[in-house]
């Protein structure tokens, strides 16, 4: 399994600045096939700076949810430390 990109990417607005919750569609390679799949999550950042991510998947996959879970933090974190989220 593979996390290929997140597109339709969008910020829901809040008035807590170190939270930021987001909806978007990930684009999963899986064995088989590749699919997309409605995701939400959201990045909050804590007093020291660690970042905490929670993942939601809107539509059950083909696929073990538990390491596509996983999966998909360390992909959104790698996207945030890039810069490639809507701020």
């Amino acid at each position: 399994m593979n996390i290929v990109e997140l597109k339709d990417i969008e910020r829901e607005e809040g008035h807590i600045f170190y939270l930021r919750k987001y909806t978007a569609n990930a684009v999963i390679e899986l064995p088989t096939e590749t699919s997309q799949i409605p995701i939400s999550f959201s990045i909050e950042t804590g007093p020291m700076g660690d970042k905490n991510i929670n993942v939601k998947i809107r539509q059950t996959p083909n696929y073990p949810v538990l390491p596509l879970i996983a999966k998909l933090k360390t992909f959104i974190l790698d996207k945030d430390k890039e810069g490639l989220l809507p701020q």
